[in-house]
């Protein structure tokens, strides 16, 4: 059973930096590219954030670029999304995703506030 965990968000204010993690388990996770996804309020979910299996392709929405760093650590089976110089806008709950079985994590918030 494929599962994912996100953890990491909260609230920090703009400027600030979170990273979050994606702890996965029930497949073989050195084999898949993963992504992070976001939900803001009343807008549709987008995708933030790709990374290869093998770490070595990242692609990045334009409104991240620069500012987000996706990585991860296949002896631990988890995907990280670093983000710094967090903005208003960025509040959203964030998703990891795993394309090839459909699966979606729970989420974490992330709110950016002062």
């Amino acid at each position: 059973q494929v599962q994912l965990v996100e953890s990491g968000g909260g609230l920090v204010q703009p400027g600030g930096s979170l990273r979050l993690s994606c702890a996965t388990s029930g497949f073989t996770f050195s084999y898949y590219a993963m992504n992070w996804y976001r939900q803001a309020p009343g807008k549709q979910r987008e995708l933030v954030a790709t990374i290869s299996f093998g770490g070595g392709s990242r692609n990045y929405a334009d409104s991240v670029k620069g500012r987000f760093t996706i990585s991860r650590d296949n002896a631990k089976n988890t995907v990280y999304l670093q983000m710094n110089s967090l903005k208003p806008e960025d509040t959203a709950v964030y998703y990891c995703y795993v394309g090839a079985f459909g699966s979606w994590g729970q989420g974490t918030q992330v709110t950016v506030s002062s």
